[in-house]
């Protein structure tokens, strides 16, 4: 339906979405059913969680204690000797099984997504799709990546050798709210493609997501035990998850990221963390203007900016800047608000108070100091209780706060430069390198651009989904932006402890009876000689 209440000039807007028999809602079998599935909760007060579209509840939802984390540990440790042993084919099977279920029953997810996350439609059929290409290239490619490799021996003939993979044991896995369905997928999946159990806390905001699918994972074919999944504040089980896990596997801000694994330090295991960003565009003088503004919209506003890749800062050269500014500002200023559970809404709301605070918080102290709205700038109110309006600024200076800081919003701005490598500095200039974004009709010259920015992922003539949903590539960030990758080969080899084997045969590797050391060491040093001129050496 159509807001009653006056938009803002030139925003659509669609009215708040109706909580009743949606999937996800208080008193529906499927909600009651997922929120069954928490482990421990007894002795610790529960947690209701409310709706980002309207306010109204979702679900009440159980928390861990400390020993009730810790109970989980054990369990999964005993359950996945089992899992380990079985062959990497049999996980597999129960992955491409998993991908066809969550394509068959996506509605289900885009209900629960948009409910919990407040997103549009379009942006929870983003986590719908990734899932399901996790699911399948780990269906299909974890046997190749596992499989032992051989290596060339000290010695040709004599001397064979081989790697191979052991799982790590449990995982644990501490997910955010703001992807928690393809990041669930994302962080898990390969975790249990490797042998690994996995005890994994959700926020509450979004639990119900990762519920859903550990609910069809277990569909598939997945023992139960393998995938547990917990739930409470970081600051009650917070030191049990790090504690009891073999590996941890963090997404979140780079605060808590760096306290996670100063805490992991003193354990000596090992960790990923994918943190904060402040994602930089660079538009070419040579980008086609229209495509460049469309794509700067998504690239800027998908999930109402809280994406850890979306773009808060966009430079374009002066030449093509006043063009490209009016027609991005009009493609920001016509998307459609809203929060039915529908298509029709191109951008839903923020997820939570804290959101909101920031995001408006930010945007006031840029106008205070001198920076020019171009569109957007307030809250929507008349729409449900964390929708803003998606903000594009011009004229922001350094004292500014989201100058340099991460907004995690609907909020751009947009600076001029005249060479491109001013812009890249720019760019660079950051203490994060999580993603980055260069537009220009020369795919060529787009690369080249991209090979000197300092971000773990780069984008051309695309804002974030080309790199985010080829599988196959590594995703993560560079300075202070994370540790390690997620996807591709790394992503589940991480996962794993590399063991080298070697078996040597006949000829012994130190001096035998009789032989004298400096004669041993100089026909040694004769072998060495003509081994380096062999091939594969």
């Amino acid at each position: 339906m159509t807001s009653t209440t006056p938009a803002s000039a030139g925003h659509h807007t669609e009215g708040p979405a109706t909580i009743g028999d949606v999937p996800g809602a208080p008193a529906t079998a499927r909600a009651e059913r997922l929120v069954r599935r928490v482990v421990g909760g007894a002795d610790s007060a529960p947690v209701q969680m409310r709706a980002p579209f309207t306010g109204q509840p979702i679900a009440t939802l159980p928390q861990a204690t400390d020993a009730d984390v810790r109970a989980v540990f054990d369990q999964a440790r005993e359950a996945q000797r089992a899992w380990a042993e079985r062959p990497v084919e049999d996980r597999q099977r129960i992955l491409i099984r998993l991908h066809d279920l969550v394509l068959k029953r996506q509605e289900e997810a885009l209900d629960l997504v948009q409910i919990e996350a407040g997103k549009a439609r379009m942006d929870a059929f983003d986590e719908v799709s990734a899932t399901a290409l996790v699911a399948a290239y780990y269906g299909k490619h974890s046997a190749k990546i596992l499989s032992p490799r051989r290596a060339a021996g000290l010695i040709p003939v004599l001397t064979k050798v081989g790697e191979i993979r052991h799982p790590k044991g449990v995982v644990g896995i501490i997910s955010p709210w703001n992807y928690p369905l393809a990041l669930t997928a994302m962080d898990v999946l390969p975790a249990l493609a490797a042998g690994n159990a996995v005890v994994q806390k959700p926020d509450n905001q979004t639990a119900l997501s990762a519920l859903w699918l550990q609910e069809l994972a277990e569909e598939a074919g997945l023992p139960a035990g393998i995938w547990q999944i917990v739930l409470g504040r970081g600051s009650q089980i917070g030191d049990a998850l790090v504690e009891e896990s073999d590996y941890l596997c963090f997404t979140g801000s780079t605060p808590t990221g760096k306290g996670l694994a100063a805490k992991v330090a003193e354990r000596l295991t090992s960790y990923s963390l994918e943190l904060g960003g402040k994602n930089p565009m660079i538009v070419l003088p040579d980008a086609d203007i229209a495509k460049t503004a469309t794509g700067a919209v998504t690239a800027c506003f998908s999930s109402a900016g809280q994406l850890c890749v979306s773009v808060e800062r966009i430079y374009v050269h002066e030449s093509i800047r006043e063009e490209f500014t009016r027609a991005f500002v009009a493609k920001t200023a016509a998307l459609r608000l809203g929060g039915a559970l529908d298509y029709q809404a191109q951008m839903g709301s923020l997820t939570s108070e804290a959101q909101l605070e920031t995001v408006s918080a930010h945007v006031e102290d840029a106008r205070s100091k001198g920076a020019k709205v171009l569109t957007g700038g307030k809250a929507r109110p008349d729409l449900g209780p964390l929708f803003y309006e998606p903000t594009v600024l011009t004229d922001v200076t350094e004292d500014v706060k989201l100058f340099a800081e991460e907004t995690f919003g609907p909020v751009v701005s947009i600076y001029g430069y005249t060479d491109v490598t001013d812009a890249i500095e720019r760019a660079n200039d950051t203490q994060f390198g999580l993603n980055a974004s260069v537009w220009s009709r020369n795919g060529r010259a787009g690369w080249e651009v991209a090979a000197r920015l300092k971000a773990g992922t780069v984008n051309v003539n695309e804002g974030f989904a080309a790199t985010f949903g080829t599988v196959g590539l590594p995703m993560g960030g560079m300075k202070e932006s994370g540790v390690g990758r997620r996807n591709g080969a790394e992503g589940l080899l991480k996962y794993t402890e590399a063991q080298a084997i070697a078996v040597q045969r006949g000829m012994p590797l130190r001096p035998g009876r009789g032989i004298p050391p400096r004669l041993w060491a100089r026909g040694l040093s004769a072998g060495l000689k003509a081994l380096r001129r062999l091939p594969r050496r």
